[in-house]
């Protein structure tokens, strides 16, 4: 299949439009499918997708405009993929939205869209370029000098598994994956071939009888291994990952882990068939899948999802602050970032004031330093303190680099002289008096005084808005029931729910405009 542009712009005579009375234009002209023909799909580039296809002559491909602008309305309205296709056939307003009402019949099928999808994830996988996201992400290029960022916890598509069920699972695939690769199986271990098995091994099961099943599961999983060590068949690498994680090996025979051994963690498997999901405890919640970051565009007339991001959720918010301020360029405007407490790090503020942009954290995570703090003066690189709050030098110093703090050592009579003793606590020594501070302390209070203004309090009330989108994402656009498994195949439904959120935000300001022009012009 090779790639071709969509040059479809030719009037048929069988132009649905044509049989509409002058209301139905009207409506039609102030509804969403007016608003996304005129303003979503001319901007949608098919450029990049070319790579999906192939340079050589061949049947051309299905509109690439076509597929993302469907898939896009696919969200918009909570339609499955075949749902998208009957719509376009039997509902004009699909049609105009995506440009195909003059074609003489309709450019997809009810597998295209899926096709489609797996073509860019294979090719993210292949690549790491994010077609669908680059996609939607200029669809919302219109910045704004305010930004908004928030996180939520994301659900995967899996169903929470007891170590014996994890195991067992893992085995049978991986026991299957090998019979269907060899066309053959050692006697001992096809009871893992009957799916029926699975039912007397995991439920019906006591409690006293766990023990000597995962016993004999790690038996038989030492027995596969030793059959075909290098397969190099996913299943089989899935179960080598369940037991490096969930066991130990002693006297030639594996055990499950304990706490003495190392415990747990949450980048573990937690299911065979979402091998990309974690664990985390939020909120005392616990989740098995996936974190998203959301960075809304905000400016007078409304906000925008202007870039998202999703990873396994035990990826930090600090990191995706890191990760966000790496991509975005140095700039012309002084931009401000507002964020939860969450999204704070030294490091990331400092390489934001390089490229123009102010980090707002509305909130602290961890214990407040004392206010005093700020009025210490440190070196440019952070490892020296040049004065005290009372403009006092220390007489010496030192500075940890694993801590990055500075323990300075200050006369008696400067001490004891001084406003802030109550309040800085120093220890008393010997020749005078010793107190460990860090630049990063020094930040944290200059924040909480900070807190205290009238632009502060304007930029905390704008902050809220962003907390929207979860509940948005949850309720309308059931983020936490996608009915996918795996990252790549997560972030790309993903990008198409906030490309429809943003729609139909557009759409609610469009109609507004509209209705405002039409009050001005008939008072």
């Amino acid at each position: 299949m090779s790639f071709v542009r969509n040059r479809q712009d030719q009037i048929s005579l069988q132009n649905g439009e044509y049989l509409l009375t002058g209301r139905e234009k009207a409506m039609l002209k102030n509804s969403w499918a007016s608003f996304f023909a005129e303003s979503v799909f001319p901007k949608i580039d098919e450029e990049p997708f070319a790579v999906l296809y192939s340079e050589k002559d061949s049947r051309p491909n299905t509109p690439v405009n076509v597929q993302v602008g469907a898939l896009i309305l696919k969200e918009l309205h909570g339609l499955p993929d075949d749902g998208v296709f009957t719509a376009m056939l039997f509902d004009l307003r699909f049609r105009i939205a995506l440009h195909t009402e003059d074609f003489e019949e309709q450019p997809m099928s009810d597998r295209t869209l899926g096709r489609f999808r797996e073509r860019c994830r294979k090719y993210e996988e292949k690549t790491g370029a994010d077609l669908i996201g680059n996609a939607v992400k200029t669809l919302s290029k219109e910045m704004a000098k305010l930004m908004r960022l928030d996180s939520m916890m994301i659900s995967s598509n899996i169903k929470r598994m007891s170590r014996l069920e994890l195991l067992y699972v893992t085995l049978a695939n991986a026991v299957k994956a090998v019979e269907n690769e060899k066309g053959r199986i050692e006697a001992d271990l096809e009871d893992y071939t009957d799916d029926s098995n699975r039912n007397v091994v995991i439920y019906h099961n006591r409690s006293e009888d766990t023990e000597r099943k995962i016993d004999r599961i790690l038996r038989d999983a030492q027995t596969l291994l030793e059959q075909c060590p290098e397969s190099g068949l996913q299943a089989v690498e899935l179960l080598k990952r369940v037991l490096d994680e969930q066991t130990v090996e002693e006297d030639g025979k594996l055990r499950l882990r304990t706490e003495e051994d190392g415990g747990m963690n949450s980048s573990m498997l937690q299911s065979p068939f979402d091998p990309d999901a974690t664990c985390r405890t939020k909120h005392g919640e616990v989740w098995h899948g996936y974190s998203a970051n959301f960075v809304e565009a905000a400016g007078p007339e409304g906000s925008v999802v202007e870039d998202y991001d999703l990873q396994p959720n035990n990826y930090s918010d600090a990191q995706y602050l890191k990760d966000m301020i790496s991509k975005m360029g140095d700039r012309e405007e002084k931009t401000t970032i507002v964020a939860d407490g969450g999204y704070s790090g030294f490091e990331a503020k400092e390489l934001a004031a390089e490229k123009g942009i102010e980090i707002v954290n509305t909130n602290l995570t961890g214990k407040e330093p004392d206010p005093f703090l700020a009025d210490f003066v440190f070196s440019e690189d952070g490892t020296a303190v040049r004065s005290c709050p009372n403009g006092c030098s220390p007489c010496s110093q030192t500075f940890s680099e694993r801590t990055g703090q500075c323990t300075i050592h200050m006369a008696e009579t400067d001490c004891r002289e001084c406003p802030h003793f109550s309040m800085c606590h120093p220890f008393k020594t010997k020749t005078g008096y010793r107190k460990t501070v860090s630049r990063k302390s020094k930040l944290r209070a200059e924040w909480l005084k900070e807190r205290s203004g009238e632009r502060f309090r304007q930029l905390s009330h704008v902050r809220n808005g962003v907390e929207a989108i979860p509940s948005l994402l949850r309720r309308k656009y059931r983020v936490d029931r996608m009915p996918v498994r795996g990252r790549l195949r997560c972030k790309m439904f993903l990008g198409f729910k906030i490309a429809a959120l943003n729609f139909r935000r557009f759409c609610i300001f469009q109609q507004s405009r509209a209705k405002r022009a039409y009050e001005l012009k008939k008072g």
